[in-house]
């Protein structure tokens, strides 16, 4: 899976459904994707937030990206703090955005790395999280090749992704290999956004702002499977 800057919650329950999680560090950055941005709640609406970074190749991985030496980490917690002050989760919760956006790291890699296993801390994930560039494969397969090449290499008998890469693979080639394909569809996640019309799929910020870790752990395991095999599964894997 792609590494992303405090992915929503969908992304916490694939990880949080497997065994081992694989995540892309030698992957090229895309802008238009969520890897160093993403939406928090503003003045009742939906509001990006953006981890600059300094300019450079469009063919460059993500782990050859480097964070801006302009990016302003006082003024993005001021906004955060100015749009959940009232949340009733903020004093919880805001020492942990502080200590992830303070992240002393110009790596843009292990710096959206960082935020992703600060917040499997807090909500107790104990998911095991590799990244990909220290497996011994083949690193020029893409796509459906180097998962396949990756559930090979870690003896995975199940792989699991989200539910809006169902286009991207086959389970007959998954099938071939011996490797059960599934994948996870998130049910309908709601709550309370002070009075405000519910905006979803807000970042995990948003979610753990306004929901106990308890509540939201509740929420992780809400999701169904698809496409899933009878029977007795082994090794789950996501990457």
């Amino acid at each position: 899976m792609q590494p992303y800057f405090l992915p929503y919650i969908g992304y916490f329950q694939l990880l949080n459904a497997v065994d081992r999680y694989v995540i892309y560090d030698n992957i090229q950055y895309t802008k238009k994707g969520w890897i160093n941005r993403n939406r928090i709640l503003q003045n009742g609406k939906s509001q990006t937030i953006t981890v600059p970074l300094e300019k450079d190749s469009d063919y460059l991985d993500v782990k050859e990206r480097r964070i801006s030496a302009g990016f302003d980490k006082k003024k993005l917690l001021n906004q955060i703090k100015e749009s959940y002050r009232k949340a009733p989760c903020f004093d919880i919760s805001m020492p942990l955005i502080e200590n992830i956006i303070n992240y002393n790291e110009n790596n843009l890699f292990h710096y959206v790395d960082n935020s992703v296993r600060e917040i499997c801390n807090f909500l107790n994930i104990d998911t095991e999280i590799t990244v990909s560039s220290t497996l011994d494969i083949d690193h020029s397969l893409k796509g459906q090749d180097k998962v396949i090449a990756i559930c090979k290499k870690l003896g995975a008998s199940d792989y699991y992704n989200a539910i809006g890469g169902q286009e991207l693979y086959s389970p007959e080639d998954f099938s071939r290999e011996n490797i059960n394909l599934y994948f996870v569809s998130a049910n309908p996640i709601e709550y309370g956004q002070f009075k405000n019309e519910f905006a979803p799929r807000l970042s995990i910020l948003d979610v753990i702002m306004f929901n106990t870790v308890d509540k939201i752990k509740r929420m992780l395991n809400d999701y169904k499977l698809i496409n899933c095999p009878l029977g007795e599964t082994g090794r789950n894997l996501c990457t």
